[in-house]
Protein backbone atom coordinates (compact mmCIF):
# COMPACT_ATOMS: atom_id res chain seq x y z
CA UNK A 1 0.00 0.00 0.00
CA UNK A 2 0.99 3.75 -0.48
CA UNK A 3 -0.35 6.92 -0.50
CA UNK A 4 -2.42 8.33 -3.40
CA UNK A 5 -0.10 10.90 -4.27
CA UNK A 6 2.50 8.89 -4.75
CA UNK A 7 0.39 6.40 -7.47
CA UNK A 8 0.84 6.56 -10.90
CA UNK A 9 -1.04 9.27 -12.57
CA UNK A 10 -4.24 8.14 -14.81
CA UNK A 11 -4.12 4.91 -13.43
CA UNK A 12 -6.82 3.57 -11.85
CA UNK A 13 -6.16 1.98 -8.00
CA UNK A 14 -8.94 0.92 -5.54
CA UNK A 15 -8.84 2.52 -1.68
CA UNK A 16 -7.17 -0.12 0.55
CA UNK A 17 -7.70 1.93 3.83
CA UNK A 18 -8.09 5.49 4.75
CA UNK A 19 -6.13 6.76 7.76
CA UNK A 20 -6.59 9.77 10.50
CA UNK A 21 -9.39 10.96 13.19
CA UNK A 22 -12.77 10.73 12.57
CA UNK A 23 -13.08 14.02 11.75
CA UNK A 24 -10.97 13.75 8.83
CA UNK A 25 -12.29 9.88 7.55
CA UNK A 26 -15.69 11.17 7.65
CA UNK A 27 -14.91 14.80 6.07
CA UNK A 28 -13.00 12.53 2.97
CA UNK A 29 -16.01 9.88 2.90
CA UNK A 30 -18.12 13.13 2.30
CA UNK A 31 -16.11 14.04 -0.47
CA UNK A 32 -16.59 10.37 -2.05
CA UNK A 33 -13.20 8.77 -0.80
CA UNK A 34 -14.19 5.37 0.41
CA UNK A 35 -12.82 2.26 0.93
CA UNK A 36 -13.16 0.15 -2.43
CA UNK A 37 -13.82 3.07 -4.22
CA UNK A 38 -11.70 2.73 -7.36
CA UNK A 39 -10.21 6.44 -7.48
CA UNK A 40 -7.44 7.72 -9.86
CA UNK A 41 -4.67 10.73 -10.01
CA UNK A 42 -5.20 13.29 -12.08
CA UNK A 43 -1.91 15.39 -10.83
CA UNK A 44 0.03 16.65 -7.98
CA UNK A 45 0.53 20.33 -8.19
CA UNK A 46 2.07 22.79 -5.47
CA UNK A 47 0.88 20.27 -2.38
CA UNK A 48 -2.60 20.30 -3.70
CA UNK A 49 -3.58 16.84 -5.48
CA UNK A 50 -6.04 16.05 -7.89
CA UNK A 51 -7.75 12.54 -7.95
CA UNK A 52 -10.67 11.80 -10.25
CA UNK A 53 -13.41 10.13 -7.78
CA UNK A 54 -16.91 9.03 -8.86
CA UNK A 55 -16.94 10.78 -12.27
CA UNK A 56 -15.89 14.02 -10.40
CA UNK A 57 -12.19 15.81 -9.86
CA UNK A 58 -11.14 16.75 -6.44
CA UNK A 59 -8.87 18.96 -5.37
CA UNK A 60 -7.38 17.55 -1.81
CA UNK A 61 -4.39 18.93 0.00
CA UNK A 62 -1.03 16.66 -0.21
CA UNK A 63 -1.53 15.93 3.74
CA UNK A 64 -5.00 14.66 3.61
CA UNK A 65 -3.95 12.90 0.27
CA UNK A 66 -1.52 10.78 2.41
CA UNK A 67 -3.81 9.45 4.62
CA UNK A 68 -5.33 7.49 1.53
CA UNK A 69 -3.82 3.98 1.25
CA UNK A 70 -4.35 2.43 -1.88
Amino acid sequence: MLPISLSEPGKSVTIQRIGGTAEVRRHLETLGFTVGETVSLVSVLNGSVIVKVKESRVAIGEELARKIMV
